[in-house]
């Protein structure tokens, strides 16, 4: 049929959307205009099917009104979250939106089991079980990293023999998903089915739930992927090209997103999937009890060092993004470059509390991309600058990553600041950061400590350069 043919094409259409949004997502200056490129790959898949979709006997899809309410309400709902959501909410809301995704693969799943489950189609049965599984520990882990990062839950719970619980749990749902889409259940079927989504959610909240907050950009990418494999299932299921092609390009870009975070973090993707990361000695350091000295500096002082500078490196942090102070880091920049002195930002893969929190931070006061510079590059120009201004960074500076085989973040690659020639730290207090360990820069010679929130101590800085 002609509408068949046109549907297909459609499905085409979106898919080669779906890629060109992707490739200009790589890029700062393009990554909006590729978000919103995809979007229209998702809107013409929804319309065509909405409208061209037939089943065997040649009937469109019914309770048109119905799919035409949810798809209202929850565009409503999303668009009023991010339109309120701030900066700082983001990784939460990014959780919280992965982890609906996930949902509604598992829902596919749920829904789709009973028509196939006693026809002997193992190929089938296994999508739509692998669907199921990966569906739901997608949505239950995003649910416990969500709440880990609004500060719900801000304890990283270990239960005894975590990673053997961990082990028989993944063990028992492959075995158990084999038997069903296998057919060797012959008694009740169906309540193993909600057997095999209970322990599925169970392990999503296990794997989730000890792993500190300095990893949890690595999890974000890791559930990112998990839902892309889902959603790739749930395509393959129907036979639609642009819900495959979709999950595929998800659950690859999480994939490569998640060996990224794991290099960056010095993180093997083996110990991520088995939970055997992000504890461990975290507070170690911290609770020592070490007395150790530091040097304070105030606005007044530091405006004079940055304004004779020929060099300043920016270290934006979740500080910062607290703070909401990336405007006028931005103002500071510019009043800076006015008087010849050279400003960039040194951007940690994993900075803040997602992949790309800070450029996106940054991008939204209008600095310019081309001064954020990511660690593999900057790294090097630390020896030759003349100050480096931390902002609300903690553990992506800490020296301990190079210098201390006993802590928690031992072999992670940092930020070098303290090869520059001063070292000025910003920080409300002298507390530990996300991974809870002791910064030792903070009491080194080169380093100096300007407390406050960042965007009161940049505002008085700003008005300090302004008067010299």
């Amino acid at each position: 049929m002609m509408g068949d043919y046109i549907l297909e094409i459609a499905y085409l259409i979106a898919s080669v959307l779906y890629i060109l949004g992707l490739k200009m997502m790589s890029g700062p200056k393009t990554a909006r205009s590729g978000n919103l490129w995809a979007a229209a790959g998702m809107t013409v898949a929804i319309i065509a099917t909405i409208f061209l979709y037939t089943d065997e006997s040649g009937n469109h899809l019914h309770n048109l009104p119905w799919i035409g309410a949810g798809i209202a309400i929850g565009s409503v709902i999303g668009w009023i979250i991010a339109k309120r959501v701030e900066m700082t909410a983001m990784p939460q809301m990014v959780s919280l939106f992965n982890g609906m995704g996930g949902a509604c693969a598992a829902i596919i799943g749920l829904i789709e089991f009973p028509h196939y489950l006693h026809n002997g189609d193992w190929l089938i049965l296994a999508t739509i079980f692998a669907g199921l599984v990966i569906g739901s520990v997608s949505f239950a882990g995003s649910m416990v990293a969500f709440l880990k990062l609004n500060g719900n839950l801000n304890k990283d719970i270990r239960l005894p023999f975590y990673n053997i619980i961990n082990t028989l749990l993944i063990v028992v749902t492959l075995g158990l998903t084999v038997c069903l889409a296998g057919g060797h259940i012959h008694s009740n079927p169906e309540l193993w089915v909600y057997m095999l989504l209970g322990l599925s959610l169970a392990y999503g909240i296990l794997f989730v739930l000890p792993i500190g907050g300095a990893d949890m950009p690595v999890v974000i990418s890791l559930l990112n992927s998990f839902t892309g494999m889902a959603a790739a299932f749930g395509g393959f299921l129907y036979g639609n090209m642009a819900m495959l092609t979709g999950g595929i390009l998800v659950g690859s870009a999480g994939t490569i997103l998640t060996v990224v975070m794991c290099n960056a973090m010095n993180r093997s993707l083996t110990a991520v999937i088995f939970g055997a990361f992000g504890t461990g000695g975290a507070t170690a350091t911290a609770a020592s009890g070490e007395q150790k000295s530091y040097k304070q500096t105030n606005p007044s002082d530091l405006a004079v060092l940055l304004n004779y500078s020929s060099k300043v490196i920016i270290v934006p942090g979740y500080g910062l993004a607290v703070a909401q102070a990336q405007h006028v880091v931005h103002e500071m920049e510019q009043l800076l470059e006015s008087r010849g002195v050279e400003v960039k930002y040194a951007i940690h893969p994993v900075a803040g509390r997602m992949p790309g929190h800070m450029n996106v931070l940054l991008a939204e006061s209008n600095v310019e991309y081309d001064k954020l510079v990511e660690m593999e590059d900057v790294n090097p120009e630390f020896a030759t600058t003349d100050v480096v201004l931390v902002l609300g960074a903690n553990d992506v500076v800490n020296p301990a990553a190079k210098e201390d085989p006993s802590s928690p973040i031992y072999g992670m690659p940092i930020l070098n600041v303290e090869d520059a020639k001063h070292t000025v730290v910003n920080k409300r207090s002298m507390s530990v950061g996300y991974a809870g360990i002791d910064n030792d820069l903070f009491y080194r010679d080169k380093t100096s400590m300007l407390f406050g929130d960042a965007k009161k101590a940049l505002t008085e800085l700003v008005a300090e350069l302004k008067s010299l």
